[in-house]
């Protein structure tokens, strides 16, 4: 497997992973497999272990349940800017408005009156309250470990690709003890277009130089499955923080609770 530095000279990134295509593997989703037969049959199924190059991983809700957090830190920034009267915004309205979406988009939709300064400074705050809160909260979706030394095992390419700013992305990545694991890390923010546009994953196959074909992701939201499936990759979507209907709808070729769900297993293992 060919070496890449933690440190890469392209801006839109710091870390990374692969795969390779050909036949597929007959994969199902977690729980009853005919939940979803019409979007599971829409859906690219992950390529064979044979033939994988690399494995890339969202980082919020798919490498860590960070999603309780953030929505802790949004919900006592906006009650303090007075947003909805003083309402705390509830799981609901975060899901729906705030989950994987990028910071800029959150803001203009969220405070549209606010000038662009006001707004940068108010998600500057959000996230460095964040941070105070991941450096003492943030656990590993259960099984993570296990995928992650599956993928060595494997000789596997492995890449970060986020939303997330970098300082919050290399916070979590070193709370969980990943920086060792991680070949490239690529942040939206760092590209032409971050997600749900296909750019950051197009970015971490090009420097991997394979194709969508020899790799897939995991992924948690609709807007990183988005840019996921738009970038030609096979997803395993996890239900970490969103109902799995969204996730099929958005392209996820099956569902999983956690790393440790039989459906990946199975998946991994039919090739």
């Amino acid at each position: 497997m060919a070496e890449f530095s933690m440190r890469f000279l392209h801006p839109c990134i710091n870390m990374g992973e692969l795969i390779q295509p050909t036949k597929c593997l007959n994969v199902k989703l977690a729980g009853s497999p005919d939940r979803y037969p019409s979007a599971q049959a829409m859906a690219k199924p992950i390529p064979p272990v044979e033939k994988l190059k690399a494995v890339l991983f969202d980082i919020d809700g798919t490498l860590a349940k960070s999603d309780p957090l953030h929505l802790l830190a949004f919900r006592e920034m906006l009650q303090e800017v007075g947003f909805q009267g003083g309402v705390p915004i509830d799981e609901e309205f975060f899901q729906k408005h705030i989950s994987g979406r990028h910071n800029h988009d959150i803001g203009v939709d969220l405070f549209p009156s606010w000038d662009e300064e006001r707004r940068a400074k108010f998600l500057d705050d959000k996230e460095s309250l964040f941070r105070s809160l991941a450096a003492k909260q943030l656990k590993p979706v259960a099984g993570l470990y296990r995928m992650s030394n599956w993928v060595k095992e494997h000789g596997l390419h492995r890449a970060a690709v986020t939303n997330a700013p970098r300082e919050n992305a290399e916070l979590m990545i070193s709370a969980l003890g990943l920086n060792d694991f991680f070949e490239l890390l690529v942040i939206g923010n760092e590209c032409e277009r971050p997600k749900p546009f296909p750019d950051p994953y197009l970015k971490a196959l090009k420097l991997f130089g394979i194709s969508s074909d020899e790799a897939f992701a995991f992924e948690d939201s609709p807007s990183g499955l988005k840019a996921a499936v738009g970038a030609g990759l096979s997803v395993v979507g996890l239900t970490t923080g969103n109902p799995g209907p969204i996730l099929l709808d958005a392209g996820a070729s099956f569902l999983i609770e956690n790393y440790d769900d039989p459906a990946l297993w199975d998946a991994l293992h039919d090739s």
